[in-house]
């Protein structure tokens, strides 16, 4: 794994528009390259005002928003609309506003999809999504960590909020999620409600070119700094949080109160 690159930004608002800033520019730049793009969103506080703050850039419209494929590293397992989803919060800080194409808005299933009241399906469902997606585009990734091969598309940007106990997506510490395989998994018993979510795996997320953690608040410092000691991933998940090419903790000054001077 490559060796992560810290950034420190004055406040949680300045973190949000400098990762904008990124974000147009890195989507930019792979449809440039490859005439299309596939990004990784996250919901919570910073990862929705993040959002927030794409929407809001003067410099949004550099992308062709149409050519961006719209992921989730994970979601809850809740029905359409409904306020703890995250891609109720992300319709609403950034797709509502961008002229994108529907078709590219892959939205993880609930209770009220095909599969019904069956995590398990719908996590088999957007695992048979993402793998298709690899194979449209031609170039699929293998993730490369312990917990196994993912088929997943090539993520340029894959986003991840951080918990205070060091959880990403809905991989939480020595949980069953933090040993899967595959792609997807369902996530029950969710120390964090709500209890049922779907996740990407390490294998997917792994497979990312570019992995960002994002982390804002005193209460995310002691998570960041040991996921930055090398710490096993199944002990701490933002430990194994890894891009292929770049690995980014974009964090503001208080979530960087536990980090070594230096």
């Amino acid at each position: 794994m490559n060796t992560p690159e810290v950034f420190v930004h004055a406040t949680g608002d300045l973190l949000a528009s400098a990762a904008a800033a990124r974000t147009v520019t890195r989507l930019a730049d792979a449809i440039a390259a490859e005439g299309h793009a596939h990004l990784v969103v996250t919901g919570g506080g910073i990862g929705t005002k993040v959002l927030a703050a794409i929407a809001a850039s003067p410099a949004r419209d550099a992308v062709d928003w149409r050519l961006v494929d719209f992921w989730w590293g994970d979601e809850r397992f809740e029905v359409t609309g409904d306020p703890e989803r995250n891609d109720t919060g992300a319709r609403a800080a950034l797709l509502d506003a961008l002229d994108v194409d529907q078709r590219r808005v892959h939205v993880v299933p609930g209770p009220d999809g095909p599969d019904g009241d069956d995590p398990d399906a719908a996590a088999a469902r957007y695992a048979a999504e993402l793998a298709a997606a690899a194979g449209n585009t031609g170039a699929g990734s293998k993730g490369t960590g312990d917990a196994g091969a993912a088929e997943v598309p090539v993520f340029d940007v894959l986003m991840l909020g951080i918990g205070p106990e060091g959880h990403v997506a809905s991989i939480f510490p020595e949980s069953p999620a933090a040993y899967a395989t595959g792609s997807v998994v369902a996530v029950r018993n969710s120390p964090k409600p709500p209890p049922t979510r779907i996740s990407l795996t390490f294998g997917a997320i792994q497979a990312a070119r570019e992995v960002w953690i994002l982390a804002s608040g005193a209460e995310k410092a002691d998570a960041v700094a040991e996921a930055l000691t090398g710490v096993s991933q199944d002990k701490l998940p933002a430990a194994g949080a890894r891009g292929r090419d770049r690995t980014l903790f974009l964090i503001d000054e208080a979530a960087a109160s536990k980090l070594p001077a230096s």
